[in-house]
């Protein structure tokens, strides 16, 4: 998966957010929103040109190819963090258990940093890469509804 340091493709083709489907709606909107931003921000070219509407006022503008919110079982958001963690061609956000667990983020970080990789319980993930990659991941996976 990718770190910070690593440099990332200047416009994905396609994006998903994966949230644990045991999550209720606002917990789950939650977790779809910060790995959003998080995304956001790791690929400022995803933010389209500014929407411009008729009394001729400008509005920042949105994701042109749309981001899918998808659900699935902790066993599945464990697979594909697997996955993420061999692929260098797909960028990879997690949002960990513990991200819901405190409105501290260093208490947050603190609390990730004792667990192993593999132990890590996600609430949710975030794929960015070639359509081909990510419908292959996440393709047989069903909209949060």
């Amino acid at each position: 998966m990718n770190t910070p340091a690593t440099l990332l493709p200047s416009l994905p083709e396609r994006c998903v957010i994966v949230i644990n489907q045991q999550l209720a709606a606002g917990h789950a909107a939650n977790a779809a929103a910060v790995l959003a931003l998080t995304l956001g921000q790791r690929h400022p070219s995803l933010v389209g040109a500014p929407l411009i509407d008729a009394d001729n006022r400008e509005h920042p503008g949105l994701i042109p190819i749309g981001i899918s919110v998808l659900v699935a079982d902790a066993e599945q958001l464990t697979q594909l963090h697997q996955h993420l963690l061999n692929d260098d061609e797909m960028d990879g956000i997690i949002f960990p258990v513990e991200g819901q667990q405190t409105t501290d983020y260093a208490a947050f970080r603190e609390a990730v940093s004792a667990v192993p990789t593999e132990s890590l319980q996600l609430l949710g993930i975030a794929l960015a890469g070639n359509k081909k990659g990510v419908r292959k991941l996440t393709g047989k996976l069903g909209l949060l509804s």
